[in-house]
């Protein structure tokens, strides 16, 4: 009998092993597909196909690049190292099938893929904060100076934090940063930092009040941010809460009159993210320190010592001088460091606080310690930089920059603008400032850009607001704005500047 051949398929691997059959695409991502090799169809690669069939173009996916081609890539295989070789495979893959899909040619998904890794490993963005408010709590409040995020690199390895290099023995835990923050506020007898504001307070609620009473005025009973209400906070301790006064009137009176021996200590709360005005009375610490219970004063904000610009913003210094046993703070406010909370004050008082068993679980890490330490020794921070910039210098500086954008075509121009604190402080002040005014659509476009530029809206027009910039990112903002201007995502209004 007979036999006949079995028609064999060409293999995708690029060799033609019959004399029928098609080669079916590789998987560029497999490692099999390559540029250069032949697209055999019925027929050995590099002969002319057989009389009668047309010849079948070239499938272009064969030309993307293979994974391990684009792995060995300089610069991608720098990106592994610094990213991780997860988040570039990623960035590969997708790069690839944008190709496959006709979406980017073959010759680029080198670059694409570079185009589609983030500039670093955390998911954290940094942006451009030209909101106006200095210490804005969604972009992270108060701006580390370079000192501190010095500081911050440099303890990111081992370090000493808990240990005596000279003993060998274990030591205070952050004791140099301690010693820069009694150096700072030389009234209180000590200090003690813990991770925010709201754990300052918890802390001396749980070490000094639990199972008592801690007296409080109906008008100091704020909610801080997201929804957080000070009285669910104080009772989630196990301290009951007395409260005194009313909303707009408070005196010493009404304090004296409820202290007793259930009493834990008196609380005094800054009003930091609102203000009461007209019939209004608070009584003062002063006035409160010799009602023979310790006086707990809440200022919020930060300031160590008063500051010309926001001569009313209660500061530690002036509280602890008129009696208060302890004062809390948040450190990235005012002050201008990390998110921490600061407990200043009587010497014993403190040392409980420190020793109680809620200290360890509210304790910082070694970074933010050196964030802290830089923060109270180095030069002015970023925060008191901007607090301080005169009204004058910012106007120039809108002008320069208007200029600057108006000759590339974009419809801008310099305003008067009013920035504020923020994060609670000085609510109600206004400080003078200057601004970049644009078309509305430079909000959204600039908040999504390759530089997040965050700005606010106003009167129609995208506002950025040059007191919450640094001088030295003036042309980075710069850029952003032209990159939009050339992005293909022209804003309304422009040519009219």
């Amino acid at each position: 009998m007979e036999q006949r051949a079995t028609p064999r398929t060409a293999d995708a691997g690029g060799g033609n092993t019959g004399t029928t059959g098609t080669a079916e695409p590789a998987d560029a991502g497999d490692g099999e597909g390559s540029a250069g090799r032949a697209e055999a169809v019925g027929g050995t690669a590099g002969t002319a196909p057989p009389a009668g069939r047309s010849h079948r173009a070239p499938d272009p996916r064969r030309r993307v690049p293979r994974t391990d081609v684009l792995l060995r890539d300089p610069r991608l295989a720098e990106a592994a190292d610094r990213l991780g070789a997860g988040v570039v495979k990623g960035a590969v893959r997708e790069a690839q099938q944008r190709a496959r899909e006709g979406k980017v040619a073959p010759e680029h998904v080198p670059e694409t893929v570079l185009g589609l890794l983030p500039d670093a490993a955390s998911g954290l963005r940094p942006v451009i904060n030209a909101t106006g408010v200095l210490l804005h709590t969604n972009l992270g409040r108060a701006p580390l100076s370079d000192a501190a995020r010095q500081a911050v690199a440099e303890a990111a390895g081992p370090t000493d934090v808990e240990l005596g290099l000279a003993t060998g023995v274990r030591a205070r835990r952050g004791r140099s940063a301690l010693a820069a923050l009694r150096a700072r506020v030389p009234v209180a007898g000590d200090v003690h930092v813990v991770n925010n504001g709201a754990a300052a307070l918890v802390l001396a609620a749980t070490a000094l009040a639990a199972g008592r009473e801690i007296v409080v005025s109906r008008g100091e009973m704020v909610e801080i941010g997201d929804g957080f209400r000070l009285p669910d906070l104080l009772v989630s301790t196990g301290a009951r809460l007395r409260e005194v006064g009313t909303t707009n009137r408070t005196t010493a009176a009404d304090y004296a009159d409820v202290i007793g021996p259930e009493t834990g200590f008196v609380l005094k709360v800054h009003p930091s993210n609102f203000r009461v005005t007209g019939f209004t009375r608070a009584a003062r610490t002063g006035e409160l320190a010799g009602l023979g219970v310790p006086v707990v004063v809440d200022i919020g904000s930060g300031l160590l010592a008063p500051h010309p610009v926001l001569p009313d913003e209660p500061d530690a210094d002036t509280e602890l001088r008129a009696g208060a046993a302890l004062v809390t703070a948040s450190g990235d406010k005012l002050l201008g460091g990390p998110q921490c909370g600061l407990l200043l004050g009587d010497r014993d008082l403190v040392h409980t606080l420190a020793r109680h068993p809620l200290a360890r679980a509210l304790r910082v890490d070694k970074l933010t310690l050196a964030a802290l330490e830089a923060t109270l020794t180095g030069p002015p921070t970023p925060t008191d930089r901007a607090l301080t910039a005169g009204a004058a210098g910012l106007k120039a500086r809108a002008g320069r920059l208007a200029a600057e954008l108006g000759a590339h075509g974009i419809d801008v121009r310099a305003v008067d603008s009013t920035a504020t604190v923020g994060g609670g402080g000085a609510p109600g002040v206004g400080l003078p400032s200057a601004a970049l005014s644009l078309p509305e659509p430079y909000a959204a476009a600039l908040r999504t850009g390759r530089i997040p530029v965050v700005g606010r809206l106003e009167a129609g027009r995208c506002l950025l607001d040059l007191r919450s910039v640094p001088p030295k990112d003036d042309e980075r903002l710069a850029g952003a704005v032209r990159s939009v201007r050339t992005s293909g995502r022209p804003a309304a209004g422009e040519g009219r500047a």
